[in-house]
């Protein structure tokens, strides 16, 4: 990957329909060229897929909370798996100490957010501690994985 690949990757994480032909004149390439390098990008996996970013706000989702949940390490994968099914699951990770779960919420109100947490959290053998943060405003947020 060099530095013309990255410039597209970056192009592409603000807006993923950017056309061939405006990458392109942005970088001042082909579109031809722009095409093909963004294809092997795809084929070589650095592209995963092409997705779109949804306000919650709009899905009458307006609680966003954000939990740290501590697990019996011989759990956390059958835990995640079946976290990760739920509707309300936006993202969900398996951190580093993999021990610890770091998972993001979308529901529609605190009565939602109550109803969600006494159902998957609170009294399940394999959790050992729940940390809950609730988001109080967006001020930037990431799309598209890291920055490069």
């Amino acid at each position: 990957m060099d530095n013309t690949d990255r410039e597209i990757l970056a192009l592409l994480v603000e807006d993923g329909r950017m056309s061939f032909a405006d990458i392109g004149r942005s970088i001042g390439i082909s579109r031809a060229s722009a095409r093909d390098r963004v294809q092997k990008l795809v084929e070589d996996g650095l592209i995963e897929k092409f997705t779109i970013v949804v306000n919650p706000g709009h899905l009458d989702k307006s609680v966003s909370a954000f939990f740290d949940v501590q697990v019996n390490a011989q759990a956390i994968e059958n835990l995640a798996a079946t976290l990760a099914e739920q509707k309300e699951v936006a993202s969900l990770y398996i951190m580093g100490d993999m021990c610890s779960l770091h998972m993001h919420v979308l529901v529609k109100d605190m009565g939602a957010l109550e109803a969600f947490t006494h159902t998957h959290l609170f009294g399940h053998p394999d959790i050992e501690k729940v940390h809950c943060k609730l988001l109080m405003s967006r001020i930037k947020q990431r799309r598209g994985g890291p920055r490069l």
